[in-house]
């Protein structure tokens, strides 16, 4: 499968379906139909299933929104179904898993797995496989965060002692000792957001891409 093919950030996976008519003034009942959640049974690797699990966790969005959006595109659908094979999916290294998504989303996947004659499972399989491309980068940049956040703790540390010094010098109702308190609550407050958002992070670091 060629590994760029359909590629996108991350972050567009919360963005709606191109063809989507229900939000147009006049949808009709078979748009609504389309719409509706069912659930589907599948059977992948364990990596795939964590995929969807963590990036649904990493996103804070729904799994059905994760599987409904790599079901965006029907083309790319189609052109991976021409690449797989029977023989692409092992059962006995498949885990059997349920997943709530659309209608409409099951439907593309019967309707191209049928007419290309490709596994359901596996034209599941290799959509998420497409995002782990992203993945990767995205655990590179978590780990550079992780570098940054040492290096703003001990800057951090610093100014603690230096508001300290502050205090024992010229006490605590001085002016100078106000702004850099003024100062180092603001910094406080930012430290503690940065470690708020790379502690949410380490979801990723479990996802295995290889």
């Amino acid at each position: 499968m060629r590994q760029n093919q359909g590629a996108c950030g991350m972050k567009n996976i919360q963005g709606k379906r191109s063809d989507n008519s229900v939000l147009s003034k006049n949808p009709s009942s078979s748009d609504l139909r389309g719409q509706q959640s069912v659930r589907a049974t599948f059977r992948l690797s364990e990596a795939c299933i964590n995929a969807i699990s963590i990036l649904s966790a990493h996103l804070g969005i729904k799994q059905k929104s994760v599987i409904d959006h790599l079901m965006e595109d029907a083309q790319i659908l189609k052109d991976m179904a021409k690449e797989i094979h029977s023989d692409d999916i092992d059962q006995h290294e498949r885990i059997q898993k349920t997943f709530v998504i659309s209608r409409r989303s099951l439907t593309y996947l019967d309707i191209i797995s049928s007419e290309h004659d490709a596994p359901r499972d596996a034209l599941l399989e290799h959509s998420v496989r497409r995002l782990f491309p992203i993945v990767r980068k995205e655990q590179v940049k978590h780990e550079k965060r992780k570098e940054l956040l040492d290096e703003i703790s001990n800057h951090f540390a610093k100014g603690e002692k230096l508001l300290s010094k502050a205090n024992e010098m010229v006490g605590e109702n001085d002016p100078v000792f106000k702004g850099l308190d003024t100062v180092m609550a603001t910094y406080k407050n930012a430290l503690g957001d940065i470690e708020s958002f790379i502690a949410k992070g380490k979801l990723i670091e479990e996802l295995k891409t290889e």
